[in-house]
């Protein structure tokens, strides 16, 4: 039996992701566990060679084989798929659906399709990113079931009762497998992982697969009509696999992958951030009042209600304090480095109280808001009346300034609330909306006519386009105008769309942003050119992985993706524009059946 070694990191377009609401795995071409945080997302990873730490899970051929995969429909089950010379095998992948919050438990089904299939398995999990290897293996001879401890966590592994423990060291220590498979033939593999004992029985492999196979049917609706609806199901599936028992949805599953090789552009995303929540929810409201708009709302309100104008931009999944910033000493993903926590839990960001209002006015016209939201929606209007005139960091994070944006998204808020109802006064509320657009026209509006970024940056930024989509504003002021054929002709290269042009030239060292792509698309299709929608809406549509993932970036000169993974914002606007730009199909096209 050869020895699988732990492969290298891939590009990112090639790995899959599979998540069960707590937590997440990458997985690569080869069948490797290249990433996970347990118990938690902002928990220290076990599998963590994605960034240059230790541990890996990884179920290859023995053979040589390409790669290929798949998801299976309306679900996060990923079905990895190697052709050899001699036949075709699948792995199918899952968490355990839905998780518990303690406790992880991995899914693997090897099976051989077509021909005899012959796999090589590799079993070495590495708490504290990879600082902390497994300690008392044992196997149970009654069971077949392999235990041991790596850290804090309790471990256990069904389905390979031959295994044998390798390794000299304890940093080399492993437990390594040969599965033979005859056509038609399939094997279970189950890995556990708790902070807690485990129970005194293993997990039931078909059983789970049942559980888990139901669970998502039943966590994906069935939607309207959509422009991609294959993509929008699958858009939706990430989104609530990322999303918490809390309410909570991260923003990534991953830490440290670089924006730019070595610019120093690297980020821990591994937290739910107030804005992309929202814009979560605004999306999944262009469709209906589904699931994912009610928990957004639960989670935002929460927040809202227990920190008032302190609002964090952004919180761990069960809702406390984002860390630190920290370095870990390890490699790093190529052309970045490790880098955990974020410096986000120190800024102030006017944005996004604008942008739970929004939220909150997108659940109050389906009737899904909550009497805390109620109660939430009088904090966010006095947190915005409180700090218009206090610099922020804005929705790109960067010094602070008076940003256009952040003003323009909380008259946004304003407006959107007073005219769905769900505010008292909607009067005041519309009356403070047009000072604040008044005030921004006159210190933020560019001599064309355009928004600017803010009274000492002249340049355009993709997010200014919007509070024309927003309502800030009419789509067909001149304002709204201008700026959105400034960002078509300044931002935008191939239907790609950048956020601002640096100091350095517009794509020199940045990729485009795949977020600003399909609020482009959206703006073109409120600005009425629908041909043009579409085509920005398929270009960025096209700019996932394999598996049908978004990162944040997308570099076009490479056709690579680029930063965290997958981004959920991204695929919450994806979502959006998919439902927006279905009303404007030919009338003879369907949804997939």
């Amino acid at each position: 039996m050869s020895t699988p070694s732990t492969p290298e990191p891939w590009t990112l377009r090639d790995y899959a992701f599979i998540a069960d609401g707590e937590r997440g795995v990458l997985i690569g071409p080869h069948g490797e566990y290249a990433w996970m945080c347990a118990p938690h997302w902002d928990s220290d990873a076990v599998f963590s060679s994605l960034i240059g730490g230790g541990g890996s899970y990884t179920v290859t051929p023995a053979a040589p084989s390409v790669w290929g995969g798949y998801y299976e429909p309306r679900s996060l089950i990923w079905r990895s798929r190697w052709v050899t010379t001699s036949g075709i095998t699948e792995c199918r992948e899952a968490l355990a659906y839905p998780g518990r919050p303690e406790t992880v438990v991995m899914l693997r089904r090897i099976e051989a399709i077509r021909g005899d299939a012959r796999l090589d398995v590799l079993l070495r999990p590495a708490a504290s990113f990879g600082h902390k290897h497994m300690r008392n293996i044992r196997r149970d001879d009654a069971t077949g079931t392999w235990s041991a401890t790596v850290g804090s966590l309790r471990m256990r592994w069904s389905g390979a009762p031959d295994a044998q423990v390798t390794g000299d060291g304890a940093a080399d220590r492993a437990l390594t497998a040969s599965v033979v498979l005859h056509e038609g033939d399939s094997v279970d593999l189950v890995l556990e992982l708790s902070e807690h004992e485990l129970p005194p029985r293993p997990v039931v492999a078909p059983q789970a697969w049942a559980d888990t196979e139901k669970a998502w049917a039943e966590a994906i609706p069935r939607f309207g009509r959509t422009a991609a609806p294959r993509d929008a199901e699958h858009s939706y599936a990430v989104m609530r696999g990322m999303t918490t028992a809390t309410g909570a949805m991260v923003a990534a599953a991953t830490m440290s992958l670089p924006e730019r090789v070595n610019e120093g552009a690297n980020y821990d995303y591994r937290y739910a951030w107030i804005r992309d929540q929202s814009y979560a929810g605004v999306a999944v409201a262009a469709d209906g009042p589904h699931e994912l708009l009610c928990t957004a709302v639960s989670f935002v309100s929460e927040r809202l209600l227990a920190d008032g104008p302190k609002l964090m931009p952004a919180y761990t999944g069960t809702g406390l304090a984002v860390p630190e910033q920290r370095r870990l000493d390890l490699a790093g993903y190529p052309g970045g480095y490790d880098l955990a926590g974020n410096h986000v839990r120190d800024q102030f960001q006017l944005d996004m109280f604008g942008e739970a209002l929004l939220l909150f006015a997108a659940a109050h016209r389906h009737d899904v808001l909550t009497s805390d939201a109620a109660h939430a929606i009088d904090v966010a209007i006095d947190a915005i009346e409180d700090n218009l005139d206090r610099p922020d960091a804005g929705i790109w994070e960067l010094e602070n300034r008076l940003w256009a944006h952040s003003r323009l998204a909380c008259a946004s808020g304003l407006r959107a609330v007073a005219a769905a109802g769900a505010a008292r006064d909607p009067g005041r509320l519309s009356t403070l909306a047009d000072r604040i657009v008044a005030d921004t026209s006159a210190n933020s509006l560019h001599p064309t006519g355009r928004w600017q970024r803010a009274p000492d940056d002249e340049r355009v930024d993709g997010a200014l386009l919007f509070p024309a989509l927003r309502g800030a504003l009419p789509h067909d002021d001149p304002r709204s105008v201008a700026t959105y054929r400034a960002v078509e002709r300044e931002l935008s290269r191939d239907y790609y769309v950048y956020r601002y042009r640096s100091e350095r030239g517009l794509g020199t060292h940045d990729s485009a942003f795949l977020l600003c792509g399909f609020v482009m698309a959206l703006s073109a299709l409120q600005q009425g050119h629908t041909v043009d929608a579409f085509r920005y809406f398929e270009r960025n549509r096209a700019g996932c992985g394999t598996p049908g993932l978004f990162s944040e970036e997308y570099d076009i000169r490479q056709r690579q993706l680029r930063g965290n993974l997958p981004q959920a914002f991204v695929h919450a606007l994806m979502f959006e524009a998919s439902a927006r730009l279905a009303q404007h199909a030919p009338d003879n096209e369907r949804n997939d059946p």
